[in-house]
């Protein structure tokens, strides 16, 4: 049942940044031996390989090439992960007690990286600084998935790579070479964040003896920590006792 609380743990956009920076230092090579970072951007294919086939008349104002792009193209529930729901995860001291987040739902987040050149061997400097990374699984920890000064590590998986080698007219016009990676990110969704106040007095009836007919009296024990709300030390106290009837 839903709440009606308002939060936002930015779960998904944590791990788009995440996926995004892995390859933004992506290098390549000239002729002329000079290096170039690959620029990446999120959006779909579609989007730059329209841009492409536009600025294919006006070579001045041309998109730049080679470039990456990314997007999510699904998100599904992962069930071979899935915990007892009913776990909590206490963490965070605070002024009132600890801060408690209910047993974290799996997904898995499908990404896909797409390597847009007009050379091969572009495009192949791009593939052979990513591939062997993934073996086929990279995992990266995430700050703040669950939580406050918390750590998250999170898998991402390498699926599969596919080609595509365009010509559009005649063999004269600009060519466009994609490459497709399809990777799984496994992500968890935290739910709402709440306060449970910390335990400071515990009452237990204690029966003192072996158990008969005529049993010991049933004493009351009261478990209490100190004055201060920091003090470890605990002490037990009789505050009373009766007969077994």
């Amino acid at each position: 049942m839903l709440s009606g609380t308002h939060f936002y743990n930015q779960t998904i956009r944590k791990s788009v940044a995440v996926f995004g920076t892995i390859f933004n230092n992506v290098r390549i090579r000239k002729y002329n031996s000079t290096e170039e970072r690959v620029p990446i951007s999120y959006g779909p294919r579609q989007k730059f390989l329209a841009r492409i086939e536009s600025d294919r008349r006006d070579e001045a104002v041309a998109i730049k090439v080679p470039r990456m792009s990314f997007e999510i193209t699904d998100i599904s529930y992962d069930s071979a992960t899935s915990l007892n729901k009913n776990n909590k995860i206490y963490f965070n001291d605070t002024a009132n007690g600890k801060d408690v987040i209910n047993q974290s739902v799996p997904y898995t987040l499908s990404m896909q990286l797409n390597i847009l050149s007009k050379t091969q061997d572009e495009a192949l400097q791009i593939m052979e600084q990513i591939l062997p990374t993934f073996t086929p699984e990279y995992t990266v920890a995430i700050k703040d998935m669950n939580g406050p000064g918390s750590s998250t590590d999170v898998p991402i998986i390498l699926e599969g790579v596919t080609f595509q080698d365009e010509y559009e007219g005649d063999f004269e016009t600009r060519r466009t070479i994609l490459h497709t990676l399809d990777f799984k990110m496994k992500i968890r969704f935290y739910g709402l964040t709440t306060t449970k106040p910390l335990i400071k007095t515990v009452e237990a009836d204690l029966l003192m003896g072996t158990p008969s007919v005529t049993s010991e009296p049933i004493e009351r024990v009261k478990v209490a920590t100190g004055e201060s709300d920091t003090a470890d030390n605990f002490t037990a106290t009789t505050t009373f006792g009766f007969d077994d009837q």
